[in-house]
């Protein structure tokens, strides 16, 4: 079976993730389509013949879809949407029905994934829905196409029958992660055009080193998740494999919660000192996770910033979300990365239940003490399939919001004491006030003169904040 997997182009000239729980617009990164790269090893394994058109990374509009359509030939296609650029992304299923009616369009999506009806309802083009777990879901659906059109039995989808829409139970997900094989990069041109929030440090990559997240905040997409982790070795060949074909630089550990096994982390760790790779490397995680001596173990590897959902300086805003984490416990974690010489990346969010004026001040007043190497300010998003999504759709008011609306960047929704124009202000001072901070700056300036080689990394994030802040407001961006 011949299958296309495509990455649509970019939203009104803007860069998109289409990455499980960053299914966002961002205008300062650009990163590799690495599911699509997964699923195409996976079928590869099982003697598809695979196809990629990465629109989004190489800054293609859909005339380059249509080309690809004419050569390949392919008999199902498969691309990744987001609810915020669902019309347009949309568009790769119309194209490709406009070439041949006969061939299977079939979307990704996780954020949607408790909405497969409306997805299918409001696509007339699309044919089959993964709702999730694309790793077992995918190889299992073509399998399933090639042998039969019968697709009841098939886990994880949503798809047509006649003039209705069927929805199927929910997939397993993959038990063991280390058994996936390394992503087809191959299938891309290079991974030249790739970066995450400046470009410095090509060629860069993003990696999964585990997925899932057992904790259950409120507003999470991932929250209550299997946590799956690969193993260091495995993390290890597909450094190696990279640094080998593409001289890879820079690698983003883009788990969910990279530390959440710390003895994970220190095998890893240690095998990459051992290994002498020469990369340096970025993670996420949550603030209580880590300790001095796991960062100075993960600052010899590599790691040269950490990024922390830290959500709220509010011990209230933090209970009220089930976030199961301390004040306390975020500073210490931001003021032990600077210790270590890892940059902090911090991210909040604003209108979470409870939130005030009062709550937004002390979200400011946390920002100032502790003085992240950069911060992220975004506004509360009901997602579909979280318990924030459940908490305010009991208002039959906003019961069907439209999920083309859910930006981080302007609020639709707003708290008791607050109004969504209320959020977005609150997003906009805590901006100005951190990027206005003359200690700031200086904080900042001393890191790059304690580390140099992050001057090329400073001076363009300098770049990029003057340009978001000033020209984009920003817009589309974090």
């Amino acid at each position: 079976m011949k299958v296309l997997l495509v990455n649509p182009p970019r939203f009104d000239g803007i860069p998109v993730i289409r990455e499980e729980r960053c299914e966002i617009t961002e205008r300062y990164s650009v990163i590799e389509p690495y599911s699509l790269l997964q699923i195409g090893a996976l079928l590869r394994i099982q003697g598809c013949k695979v196809s990629l058109v990465d629109m989004n990374g190489f800054g293609l509009e859909y005339g380059t879809l249509r080309t690809a359509l004419q050569v390949e030939k392919p008999d199902a296609v498969i691309f990744r949407f987001t609810p915020t650029t669902f019309d347009w992304d949309m568009k790769t299923a119309e194209i490709v029905k406009e070439n041949d009616v006969g061939t299977r369009t079939i979307g990704i999506c996780w954020t949607l994934r408790t909405m497969g009806e409306r997805v299918l309802e409001q696509s007339p083009a699309l044919d089959i829905y993964i709702r999730h777990e694309y790793e077992t879901v995918a190889p299992q659906l073509v399998s399933t196409l090639e042998s039969t059109s019968d697709l009841e039995r098939l886990q994880g989808i949503a798809y047509r029958h006649n003039d209705e829409v069927k929805i199927t139970e929910d997939a397993d997900p993959l038990k063991d992660y280390d058994s996936m094989p390394i992503p087809a990069f191959d299938l891309l041109p290079s991974i030249g055009p790739y970066y995450v929030t400046a470009p410095a440090g090509k060629p860069f990559s993003i990696l999964y080193t585990s997925k899932g997240c057992p904790f259950k905040c409120s507003f999470c997409t991932v929250a209550g998740t299997e946590w799956k982790p690969r193993s260091a070795d495995r993390i290890i060949e597909e450094l190696r494999y990279l640094k080998r074909s593409y001289g890879l630089r820079t690698a983003s550990f883009f788990d969910e919660t990279f530390t959440l096994d710390r003895n994970r982390v220190i095998h890893l760790s240690k095998a990459l000192v051992e290994e002498d790779l020469d990369i340096n490397w970025y993670c996420n995680t949550r603030a209580h996770l880590i300790d001095r001596e796991l960062l100075s173990i993960m600052r010899k590897a590599g790691c040269r910033g950490i990024s922390y959902g830290i959500e709220s300086g509010s011990q209230k805003i933090l209970d009220s979300s089930t976030k199961h984490l301390k004040v306390e416990q975020a500073r210490n974690a931001v003021a032990w990365a600077k210790e270590a010489g890892i940059k902090t990346f911090c991210s909040f969010i604003f209108g979470l239940p409870g939130e005030n004026w009062d709550t937004v001040q002390e979200t400011l007043d946390f920002v100032k003490e502790t003085l992240p190497t950069s911060a992220q300010f975004n506004v509360a998003v009901p997602y579909p399939g979280t318990r924030f999504y459940d908490d305010v759709c009991r208002d039959k008011a906003t019961e069907e919001l439209d999920f083309r609306l859910l930006f981080q960047d302007d609020a639709i929704v707003g708290t008791a004491a607050l109004k969504p124009a209320d959020l977005n202000h609150a997003r906009s001072v805590a901006y100005r006030s951190l990027y206005l901070n003359p200690l700031w700056w200086s904080s900042n300036v001393r890191h790059v003169l304690r580390n140099p080689d992050d001057f090329e990394l400073a001076l363009r994030y300098a770049i990029k904040i003057t340009d978001n802040f000033l020209l984009h407001r920003m817009k589309h961006a974090h």
